[in-house]
């Protein structure tokens, strides 16, 4: 038999990788995405923020989503509370959120004094976050932080 000269091999990589991709990233593999507005995902994550939120400081509101990504049951939010009707707007929070049990729920509310070494602000917070939660897919992260989501 005759070996396959260079450009049938490469064709043959392709046609392998082609075909054994869609089962690497399928199931708990899936890449970090930001769940789409009006989608189940989306809604069940910013409902159990919202529900953090009520519970903290009795307020019902909607978000302004400014980042929010998903991945493997994990999501990043960073939100700009205001209540429905608009008329009164609120500190931003972000939140770690995880999924267990089919339920998500904020695993992690970010403190954002400033100044304060263990707040949002500090260059070692998204670091220490994993440090906290250590299977946190770092791509849910948001883009800058030390350890380094890669856009929105």
């Amino acid at each position: 038999m005759k070996p396959f000269a260079p450009a049938q091999r490469i064709a043959c990589m392709l046609v392998l990788l082609l075909l054994l991709l869609p089962g690497a990233l399928s199931g708990k593999e899936r890449l970090a995405g930001t769940p789409p507005p009006g989608s189940s995902e989306r809604r069940e994550i910013l409902d159990a923020l919202r529900k953090e939120i009520f519970r903290l400081h009795r307020l019902d509101v909607v978000f302004v989503v400014g980042f929010l990504k998903a991945q493997d049951g994990w999501a990043w939010a960073e939100t700009l509370p205001q209540s429905p009707d608009g008329r009164s707007r609120y500190e931003g929070v972000s939140a770690l959120l995880r999924k267990s049990g089919g339920r998500w729920r904020v695993a992690e509310l970010a403190c954002s004094e400033p100044d304060n070494p263990e707040c949002l602000d500090s260059p070692d917070y998204f670091r220490k976050l994993n440090m906290r939660f250590p299977a946190l897919p770092v791509s849910v992260l948001p883009p800058g932080s030390a350890t380094g989501g890669t856009g929105k």
